[in-house]
């Protein structure tokens, strides 16, 4: 059960996180309002870690900003452990 909303929920998050990127992105090319850079980080940091990491690949957006180059892969690794800490608990 638990771990059934843990599935859903990183799905979910991963998803959003992924699209907050690319409409980030096109936001930043038609020159209008941004997603502010501590929320896209905080997205990740939510759980969404892998969809951040793959629209910043997919976007090429926020791939030259040192936070974002840094800080994602990181929350990558963190996720992973607490994922994998979970599983084999």
């Amino acid at each position: 059960m638990i771990n059934d909303f843990i599935g859903y929920y990183l799905c979910v998050v991963n998803a959003v996180a992924f699209l907050m990127y690319g409409m980030d992105k096109q936001k930043a090319k038609r020159r209008k309002w941004r997603i502010p850079e501590a929320t896209l980080l905080g997205i990740a940091a939510a759980g969404g870690s892998i969809g951040a990491w793959i629209g910043m690949k997919t976007f090429h957006h926020k791939t030259k900003h040192l936070k974002f180059q840094i800080g994602v892969p990181v929350l990558i690794c963190i996720h992973v452990c607490i994922l994998m800490y979970f599983v084999f608990k």
